[in-house]
């Protein structure tokens, strides 16, 4: 056995001499240490081995191993070695190169445009508040006077977790909560994720965002509406937009309007951007009802107010000329990178 041995270690180790590269280097190891290597065959045959002989054998088969592998790993050492030297040669790095340019990013369209909204608020007193996107059924609905056969609670339209709960379909619930809290006078913005269950096209998507505006003090009137929406529409868009309310109907708001400007792009002549109407609709407005004043603990009597609510994703497609929304959520840098 002794011999044997020997004889193994002698041809192995004259093997790895003569190996070329790490890889046959590899292969020597797998035919002598690995599974069905030679001598984890004889470690295997032990029981055949005379019992007062084993550990003699035994000793020697570890010796020869350990050999063997202090050999395998010089010479992987001498081949990495060699291969590291090479690379150096070879992959010469030239310091006087000028670098490569880091890129840095830059504002979404989105949060671009939510800006310039915030900074036109701020700049008239009005607080940033958020809420939460899941919400409750008495928040998102019926402190908003919006009843339970109301066609806005229809499942098709709604998220609902459970019968109670649900993920907002408007930043409105954010008002309610704002009134609750009985702080008046108010003067807020609600920015902030809603969800509705709509198909995804090139102006609709199931998630999207909405910016709430809430006025609640003595002697608010439409006039006070109407000044202050004219003037975030000339800040956002130029001083030669002009306004137009048109008549409609929310259930929070009484009266209710939808706001409309003049198109940016040809002055309110009509082009392709406005469909030649020489207006575009922008946003839903109005006088915040009385039901809901009283809901939220607030004397309809004493307080009015007004409200009004506008699409982040809309002031975006317009004030980019973006003619598909589902190019803001693409995350393609050729397209985010023009802004």
């Amino acid at each position: 056995m002794k011999e044997k041995l020997e004889q193994i270690r002698a041809e192995v180790i004259k093997k790895i001499d003569t190996s070329e590269n790490l890889d046959a280097l590899n292969d020597i190891r797998v035919s002598v240490l690995g599974k069905k290597g030679e001598l984890t065959a004889i470690l295997k045959g032990m029981k055949d081995v005379a019992p007062e002989d084993r550990p003699k054998v035994g000793q020697l088969v570890n010796e020869t191993r350990e050999a063997i592998e202090n050999v395998l790993e010089e010479k992987k050492a001498a081949f990495e070695k060699a291969k590291r030297e090479m690379q150096l040669k070879e992959e010469v790095i030239d310091v006087t190169l000028p670098a490569k340019k880091i890129k840095i990013g830059h504002g979404h369209p989105n949060t671009i445009a939510l800006e310039d909204v915030e900074r036109i608020f701020i700049g008239m007193g009005y607080e940033v508040v958020e809420g939460p996107e899941i919400e409750t059924d008495y928040y998102n609905f019926e402190a908003l006077n919006i009843p339970a056969n109301h066609p806005a609670k229809d499942e098709q339209d709604t998220f609902y977790i459970t019968k109670d709960i649900l993920l907002r379909t408007q930043t409105s619930p954010v008002q309610a909560r704002i009134m609750e809290q009985g702080k008046l006078p108010i003067r807020v913005i609600a920015p902030g994720r809603v969800f509705r269950s709509d198909e995804v096209d090139a102006t609709h998507s199931p998630c999207f965002h909405q910016i709430e505006g809430l006025v609640i003090d003595k002697d608010v009137t439409m006039a006070d509406l109407k000044g202050t929406l004219e003037q975030f529409a000339k800040e956002l868009f130029g001083e030669d937009i002009k306004t137009k309310f048109r008549p409609h109907h929310f259930p929070f708001t009484e009266p209710s309007a939808e706001m409309d400007v003049s198109c940016f792009k040809c002055g309110g002549k009509g082009c392709r951007f406005c469909k030649n109407e020489g207006w575009i609709e922008i946003l839903g407005c109005g006088m915040v009802h009385p039901h809901v004043l009283e809901v939220c603990g607030i004397d309809p009597n004493e307080y009015t107010g007004f409200a009004f609510g506008v699409g982040l994703e809309r002031i975006a497609l317009l004030k980019y000329e973006i003619d598909d929304m589902r190019l803001l959520y693409e995350n393609d840098e050729r397209f985010l990178s023009q802004f």
